[in-house]
């Protein structure tokens, strides 16, 4: 049943490449002058990465892959839709990079990827796509050398238990839920001002213990943990821009992201 929501989830991230492409959120143009695609939270916790091997999961068309690639990091991409991978290929072509892509489920990388990392990097609506965070978990755990860093900015899970296609949003999910989630409406998060494509979306939803639990039954010790009432990116109902850029809730009751940082320790 899974490949089935995998399948029409690809079908629709496919589609969302050309819009996003050209969408302001994803500034293209200033990306190929040299502007980096990476936000203050990774930004702030992924200093130093000249000279470092990276993994990024679930990386779209390979912008935030591309940024740390641009920092002296040496990178790899996966991504489940191949139309993401072909432009991540293009840009890394275009830009005179030296980062390798692959098209594979996030699940499935050890069939792709043997190679060991400095830092498994993942971030902002990636955990949702996944069923299973114990195997998600595993998989980063072993593409990490000893010694490695695992880093994740993610929306918080209370963000997912609203339907955002009421007007106001409903409270409809549970915090954490193992049946699947299925929507279907018209646009993506990143319109590029002409296209309303129509979204198939399944998804799931994973309290911050389900994360958590996951990594450090795989082995990793959690270095840092922090909840913060700002996003980066402008992509729920009503939000207010603060002085610093970032996106708020107007009565900040709940955040709105997390990071986490954990370790791989050496044997």
């Amino acid at each position: 049943m899974n490949d089935n929501y995998f399948k029409t989830n690809r079908e629709t991230w496919n589609k969302k490449v050309a819009i996003h492409a050209k969408s302001k959120m994803y500034a293209m143009d200033a990306f190929k002058k040299g502007k980096s695609s990476l936000m203050k939270y990774e930004l702030n916790s992924l200093l130093d990465m000249k000279g470092k091997s990276l993994l990024h999961l679930q990386c779209h068309f390979g912008q935030d892959t591309l940024s740390f690639a641009r920092m002296g990091a040496k990178c790899t991409g996966i991504d489940l839709s191949d139309e993401a991978i072909k432009l991540a290929k293009s840009l890394n072509d275009e830009l005179n990079l030296d980062a390798t892509f692959h098209c594979c489920n996030v699940l499935d990388v050890n069939d792709y990827v043997t190679d060991t990392f400095d830092v498994v990097f993942t971030s902002y609506g990636v955990v949702g796509w996944l069923p299973d965070l114990t195997k998600w978990a595993q998989i980063i755990a072993s593409r990490l050398k000893d010694g490695g860093t695992f880093y994740m900015a993610e929306f918080h899970p209370i963000v997912w238990m609203f339907d955002y296609l009421q007007t106001p949003p409903t409270l409809q999910y549970a915090y954490s839920q193992e049946e699947v989630i299925y929507e279907e409406y018209e646009g993506t998060y990143a319109e590029d001002g002409e296209t309303k494509m129509i979204s198939k979306e399944y998804a799931w939803n994973h309290g911050l213990s389900d994360v958590i639990t996951a990594l450090i039954n795989a082995g990793l010790t959690i270095e840092l943990f922090a909840e913060h009432d700002a996003s980066p990116y402008d992509v729920l109902p009503d939000l207010i821009k603060n002085k610093e850029g970032l996106y708020e809730t107007k009565d900040k009751l709940y955040p709105l992201i997390y990071e986490l940082k954990a370790t791989k320790k050496p044997r």
